[in-house]
């Protein structure tokens, strides 16, 4: 069917059922839209089902994203602490608010608010996971003392999220090179990494300082940008930078 709003591809995933994507076979479907009015700005949302986890997984859309290319993308990745309670342990918070802030401000955009609390180890062991960084251990120690590795986030149903949505190419607002380079491996053409770097405080620098340290994220608290590759565009004046 011919997609020209938002609105159809709820009815042309009534029976979506795929093979799915990646190892874990992730599949959804969109299950309804509406508007969403929020202090950043006029968005529209959509609510996808997946066959993984059943877990409700959200896109927060600005603009007409439908057959775009280059559309200015963040996938975050749920932290009820960060998000709703404002714990400055982590700095997930300040990089939604400032993204939707962002997005509120251009013409097109799109936010991927995923359900995987904790890096995907859920909010109970992330509680756990707290509680021996309180007793010294770092992010990653504490993640791999529980038994996990250090992230068990699983950017396929992103992917396919993207897809669902006929966006044709993303320019990702991310520090994490995991997250570029799982989204590429599902498909998904990834334009640009736009930096997304947030000030530290004086609770949460030392856990920035292991996401750059141990997990590889590209995070420069001087400013400078890190390019994922030497052919990837350079930032200039005037483009999405933080």
């Amino acid at each position: 069917m011919e997609i020209k709003q938002l609105e159809d591809l709820a009815v042309r995933d009534k029976d979506h059922d795929c093979d799915g994507i990646g190892p874990s076979k992730a599949c959804v479907r969109v299950e309804a839209v509406a508007d969403l009015p929020t202090r950043f700005g006029n968005f529209r949302i959509v609510a996808f089902w997946n066959n993984r986890d059943a877990k409700e997984h959200v896109a927060i859309v600005r603009g007409n994203i439908l057959d775009a290319e280059n559309v200015p993308t963040r996938v975050h990745s749920e932290c009820l602490t960060g998000d709703a309670i404002g714990s400055l342990r982590c700095d997930c918070r300040d990089q939604l608010e400032v993204a939707l802030e962002r997005m509120g401000a251009l013409e097109q955009g799109l936010v991927l608010y995923l359900r995987q609390e904790g890096r995907g180890i859920g909010l109970i062991n992330k509680v756990r996971a707290y509680a021996l960084q309180d007793q010294g251990l770092d992010t990653v120690e504490a993640n791999v003392a529980l038994g996990f590795r250090d992230d068990e986030r699983d950017y396929a149903i992103a992917a396919h999220m993207i897809m669902s949505l006929n966006v044709k190419s993303i320019e990702l607002m991310t520090n994490n090179p995991r997250k570029v380079e799982q989204l590429t491996q599902h498909g998904v053409r990834v334009a640009r990494r736009v930096p997304h770097l947030i000030p530290p405080n004086v609770h949460n620098r030392f856990y920035l300082e292991t996401k750059r340290d141990r997990s590889g994220h590209y995070i420069d608290f001087s400013g400078k940008p890190h390019l994922m590759e030497q052919s990837d565009p350079v930032l200039v004046d005037g483009m999405i930078e933080s």
